[in-house]
């Protein structure tokens, strides 16, 4: 499944490839049924997919990876060259390690399991699209599991503040803008600069680069 994102005026236009056809269907009605959120767009396989999606102005893309014929991750190799400003995040039933590192070292932004549910993955779009890495809780703590294992955190790590680490530490849990801003009892707008100072100190653009930076992956 994909979901692809461009921005119509106030709405978060989508698009669906999924080959099941009740999943595809139900994420319509999801998207469709959801203020600030608009489906227009669905297909079965990768290769219509491609096809299609390289010659649109793309912000987002939800991409599942058993795809018929071309998986998803193949196939968000294709995309990347021909669509270098396109943020893509995996949406699959895979939460095995092979899965989850191959995708993000391909150059996925975010990875959320599709028993996600229907309010999660909606603001994990939203989060995505404004500039974050969302990820299921559990995929984050086999991330950060595993970095930890691959190393002590780096030195660049201490150029953070203490309120800095404490948000890089709920990025590795997994947690949205919106989550860490509750848990802070502070706005998402001061999370979102605290994050942009984080990327800054550690020369990194995404949650995973940071955490592979962190971690000394």
């Amino acid at each position: 499944m994909y979901i692809y994102i461009i921005m119509n005026e106030d709405k978060i236009i989508v698009s669906i490839v999924e080959d099941i056809d009740d999943i595809r269907d139900a994420l319509r009605v999801l998207i469709n049924g959801s203020d600030g959120f608009e489906c227009i767009h669905v297909y079965a396989d990768a290769e219509e997919a491609l096809e299609s999606m390289t010659k649109k102005d793309i912000n987002v893309v939800l991409m599942d990876i058993n795809l018929p014929g071309m998986d998803g991750i193949d196939c968000m190799k294709a995309l990347k060259p021909a669509m270098p400003n396109t943020q893509i995040m995996m949406c699959t039933v895979y939460d095995d390690d092979d899965h989850i590192f191959n995708a993000l070292q391909s150059g996925a932004s975010g990875y959320i399991l599709k028993r996600t549910s229907p309010a999660q993955i909606l603001e994990a779009i939203r989060d995505l699209h404004e500039g974050g890495s969302p990820m299921s809780s559990e995929i984050a703590r086999r991330v950060v599991g595993f970095m930890q294992k691959k190393g002590k955190p780096s030195k660049a790590v201490e150029m953070l503040t203490n309120r800095e680490t404490e948000i890089l530490d709920f990025l590795a849990k997994g947690y949205l803008y919106k989550e860490i801003a509750t848990e802070l009892y502070i706005s998402k707008e001061t999370v979102k600069k605290h994050i942009h100072n984080i990327y800054n100190k550690l020369h990194v653009q995404t949650r995973t680069e940071a955490l592979n930076k962190a971690f000394k992956r």
